[in-house]
């Protein structure tokens, strides 16, 4: 997998879409950079021979098929799907809204599915293609102020793991990449959305909770232009991992995790293992 490959990026006008596209192009690959505003995507990427702009809103199944076909009629082909276009509903559970939550998980869930389900058809006629979801670690670990999106994350993990042998026999990979706090906009006013404080009992948490996440955006020690490259050496493996830590704090939450599953799995063995009927 050492040719030239043609990628399909949604949220591709800011963050790290912005960044995965031009390192897809500085590689030699060709792009199809996606997102709501056409003109936002062109002007952060920049002109390029082979970088094709085309509207996408991913919680729109039509627009998603519509993309797909441009991709297709101008390129030939699609190697690498890129679903990265995301939000963030942040606040406690009894705090945001149904509306708010349902948003969360039309957007970072189905939204990808949106996609995914566009492309598919292309990559099995191919016999070949690779499948990258931008998860998080709050996919693998949830913690409080982030129950919608943990739970779009969640949904994404199990998803992608379960497409992954569904696809297989069509030459059809998949990667779900985790990462930690990466110097992204995803803490922006623009894609981060706090729940109105409406409870008193969780008052003085949520101001706490907001004061630390809003001195931490423009800080995060993860580097996305490091990430985005990381991903163009990725996708050339012939054996793409399924998931990806993206960053040394990722790497620990992953490790963590585990430790965590093996300690509740032997808390109760005994009690776990006897519940078998009796024959």
């Amino acid at each position: 997998m050492t040719d030239k490959k043609v990628w399909f990026i949604t949220g591709a006008g800011r963050g790290m879409g912005v960044d995965i596209a031009k390192a897809a192009l500085a590689a030699g690959d060709a792009v199809v950079a996606t997102g709501r505003n056409t003109e936002r995507v062109s002007s952060a990427i920049g002109d390029h021979d082979d970088l094709q702009v085309v509207s996408l809103d991913v919680t729109d199944a039509a627009t998603a098929e519509a993309a797909v076909q441009i991709a297709v009629d101008r390129f030939g082909r699609i190697d690498v799907l890129v679903n990265n276009a995301g939000n963030f509903y942040a606040g406690f559970f009894e705090e945001i809204s149904p509306e708010d939550f349902r948003a969360q998980i039309e957007t970072t869930l189905f939204g990808p599915i949106n996609v995914t389900r566009a492309v598919l058809p292309v990559l099995r006629a191919q016999r070949s293609g690779l499948v990258v979801t931008i998860s998080s670690t709050a996919g693998l670990t949830g913690g409080e102020f982030l129950t919608a999106y943990a739970a779009s994350k969640f949904g994404l993990e199990g998803w992608m793991e379960s497409l992954t042998p569904e696809v297989a026999a069509f030459g059809i990979r998949t990667m779900l990449v985790e990462p930690g706090f990466f110097r992204t906009e995803l803490l922006t006013p623009e894609s981060t959305s706090y729940a109105d404080a409406s409870i008193d009992d969780y008052a003085e948490r949520t101001k706490r909770t907001v004061e630390a996440w809003n001195s931490m955006n423009g800080q995060q020690g993860g580097d996305p232009t490091k990430l985005a490259d990381a991903l163009t050496s990725l996708v050339r493996l012939d054996q793409p991992p399924l998931r990806f830590a993206a960053g040394a704090d990722a790497v620990a939450t992953f490790q963590h995790k585990a430790q965590q599953l093996r300690d509740q799995a032997d808390a109760h063995r005994e009690l776990s293992s006897n519940l078998a009927y009796e024959d």
